[in-house]
């Protein structure tokens, strides 16, 4: 089936209660592990590009990819820019039909943000494609850029709800990223942090309360980072000491109170690198790809089946 707007499958996750898993993707075995598992579990999706995995796969490359997983597959499947810095950017991704953009200028201040977020909603728009933006600043890599992993942030700020609607009416945009103490990367927290889930709470009754109605809010930075995944990463060799993400309790609260649509990355690389890791490990003298790659495929796969059915509860709603 050809690409669905991130627009409409906005419209039923917000009616069915459920989230929407962004998935990030740079390369085959990623996209085929996300595609048949949302495809097996009936689960809608949007499969997330970041600048990174642009240049690091090549756009031409990467759309091909989801041409043909698209052609396979029954599901609605969305493709959104993940983490676009510069309009320019943005521009490129729209002109090539991708159905949403981000545009994250959460790094200015509040009204350069403003600016440079209007700027994209008014081409997007034109084009028939949805934007998110962000308010508010995370802490870790911002912009996923290859191998120098981004500008990183050590610092961050939540999102204030009087700040959430003033944006969100002045730039126009269809969703908002909110910072309510998620974070990038494997290194989320240390001892029993949480996300400020009063505070999301706030921001949404603030939305609805100034006559935006039910509207769709990202949790950006939302890897939950499994212990055991971690674990075998370390049990084969690898170095993850302390590594510890959003939990899944958190993320299901979150979802109950409207995040619509929940980006999980790191998550899908641990559980690619445990994959990876263990083949190499027991099977030193292995140089077939294809027999560390295809297992590393399958633990993706299960992961995401996972996330879809049991952490955003969109299992079953492909066809809502």
């Amino acid at each position: 089936m050809p690409l669905t707007h991130t627009r409409d499958l906005f419209a039923k996750a917000l009616k069915g209660k459920y989230a929407l898993g962004a998935f990030n993707v740079n390369n085959m075995e990623l996209i085929q592990a996300i595609v048949e598992a949302c495809e097996e579990e009936k689960a809608p999706l949007i499969l997330q590009i970041s600048k990174g995995a642009r240049q690091y796969a090549n756009p031409v490359y990467l759309k091909k990819l989801i041409e043909a997983a698209v052609s396979l597959s029954n599901i609605p499947i969305a493709v959104h820019l993940d983490h676009g810095d510069t309009f320019d950017l943005c521009k490129q991704c729209i002109d090539e039909g991708f159905t949403s953009v981000m545009i994250d200028a959460s790094h200015e201040p509040f009204e350069k943000n403003v600016e440079i977020s209007k700027k994209v909603v008014e081409y997007a728009h034109k084009h028939n494609c949805s934007v998110e933006g962000e308010l508010g600043h995370l802490v870790g890599a911002q912009f996923d850029e290859g191998e120098e992993g981004g500008s990183f942030s050590t610092g961050g700020h939540y999102t204030h709800p009087e700040e959430a609607v003033k944006f969100v009416k002045e730039s126009g945009v269809d969703s908002l990223a909110i910072a309510i103490g998620n974070s990038h990367g494997a290194y989320k927290f240390k001892g029993e942090q949480h996300l400020d889930l009063e505070r999301l709470k706030a921001i949404k009754k603030a939305l609805m309360d100034a006559g935006l109605g039910d509207y769709p809010l990202v949790l950006h930075g939302a890897s939950s980072v499994p212990q055991d995944l971690v674990a075998e990463v370390n049990k084969y060799g690898g170095k993850m000491p302390d590594a510890q993400g959003v939990p899944e309790a958190d993320i299901e609260v979150a979802r109950r109170v409207g995040c619509t649509k929940v980006n999980i990355d790191t998550d899908l690389r641990i559980a690619l690198t445990a994959g990876i890791r263990k083949v190499f490990t027991e099977s030193p003298k292995e140089f077939d790809p294809r027999k560390y790659l295809g297992p590393a495929r399958a633990r993706v796969k299960e992961l995401v089946r996972h996330k879809v059915k049991n952490v955003l509860c969109c299992a079953g709603h492909a066809f809502d």
